[in-house]
């Protein structure tokens, strides 16, 4: 992106040294309109046409390509969120299966002691 930027600059400067060295009067004509004005104004306006109309041209893809970054970033944040709770909802049931495994480990305990005092 830079490197297309000091190529802008470079080919701007160079265009601005060739109208000013090119001064001479010319006629434009332009439909019905003629009009004698400077080459290098002449250049110098065909310069900035141009670099409108690139950026006109540019603006609809920079549109999309941002409009896709914000989409693809909201379901970023969604997809985290949603992991997120399933990080919760595995850390819960791991908590409850831990609990299950210690109150059967606890009757089984139980039951067995209960048996032991009952054969005595």
């Amino acid at each position: 992106m830079r490197l297309f930027l000091i190529l802008g600059v470079v080919i701007a400067i160079l265009a601005i040294i060739f109208a000013l060295q090119n001064a001479v009067p010319i006629a434009v004509t332009l439909g019905i309109w003629r009009v004698e004005i400077s080459l290098a104004l002449v250049l110098v306006l065909t310069l900035g046409v141009g670099v409108v109309v690139g950026l006109l041209v540019s603006v609809p893809s920079l549109m999309r390509q941002n409009w896709k970054l914000a989409h693809q970033k909201r379901q970023n944040k969604d997809l985290e969120k949603e992991f997120s709770e399933q990080t919760q909802q595995l850390a819960n049931q791991q908590k409850r299966i831990e609990y299950l495994e210690n109150s059967l480990k606890f009757n089984r305990d139980s039951s067995e002691s209960t048996d032991r005092d009952l054969n005595t």
